[in-house]
């Protein structure tokens, strides 16, 4: 099986390539316009793994929650290259590729979601795949709630709000890893499975996860929240 996946939630950005279960990923580090940059690592993935677009079985892609820009991004190259080469594609949700990286099996993946709130998602881990654990939301750190036992915290949200939820969830929370973000390698371990499984949505049907409408907040709402007009 040939995947190629792609994670543009956040700022740090990367696409990766899973050949029959070897993968190859590369990172966007310091790029801030990640549209620049990412056609021509797709090209040279595929180039360095000796394929074209036409031998990939899907296109992957880290769907959200994440930022705006960048889902749309990840989306949008998708689409074009599953369209381009008659191929399916697999959305993703990126907080369960985050979950991928946890040391413990039960993960609250959590990442800032800006204006005060989180995104996040309860997962466990299974045979070494992100299992969700309810839907996928987003709420103010105070406003979560997290199922009985203790689980391992992960994502930007413990670093902008790591005392909040700790103090949320009174011992729950065996520690944290606040500098992990969502990875195209994760997103195409867990696409791989739904391509085995026969999963595969048409290019045209593929959209980001959005599990917030409202994008920016009013001047009286950031002057509420102590910020700046």
């Amino acid at each position: 099986m040939n995947l190629l996946s792609l994670e543009t939630s956040c700022e740090h950005a990367s696409v990766a390539l899973y050949m029959d279960g070897d993968l190859r990923e590369q990172l966007l580090e310091g790029h801030a316009n990640h549209s620049e940059y990412i056609l021509s690592v797709v090209r040279q993935l595929l180039a360095d793994g000796g394929i074209g677009v036409n031998h990939l079985d899907a296109v992957a892609f880290g769907s959200g929650p994440g930022a705006f820009t960048g889902l749309r991004l990840s989306c949008g190259i998708a689409q074009g290259l599953a369209l381009g080469a008659g191929l399916g594609v697999v959305p993703v949700c990126s907080l369960d590729a985050l979950a991928m990286q946890a040391p413990e099996a039960n993960v609250l993946a959590a990442t800032d979601a800006r204006m005060g709130e989180i995104y996040y998602r309860a997962c466990v881990i299974d045979n070494g795949l992100a299992r969700p654990h309810g839907e996928a939301g987003c709420a103010a750190p105070d406003g979560l709630d997290l199922p009985d036992g203790k689980w391992w915290g992960i994502g930007s949200a413990f670093k902008a709000y790591g005392d909040r939820l700790n103090d949320r969830f009174h011992g729950q929370l065996l520690g944290s890893s606040p500098d992990a973000v969502p990875r195209a390698r994760d997103v195409a371990l867990l696409a791989a499975e739904q391509v085995s499984l026969g999963k595969l949505l048409a290019a045209e049907h593929a959209a980001p996860l959005y599990v917030r409408d409202k994008v920016a907040l009013t001047t009286a709402e950031r002057l509420a929240r102590g910020g700046k007009a």
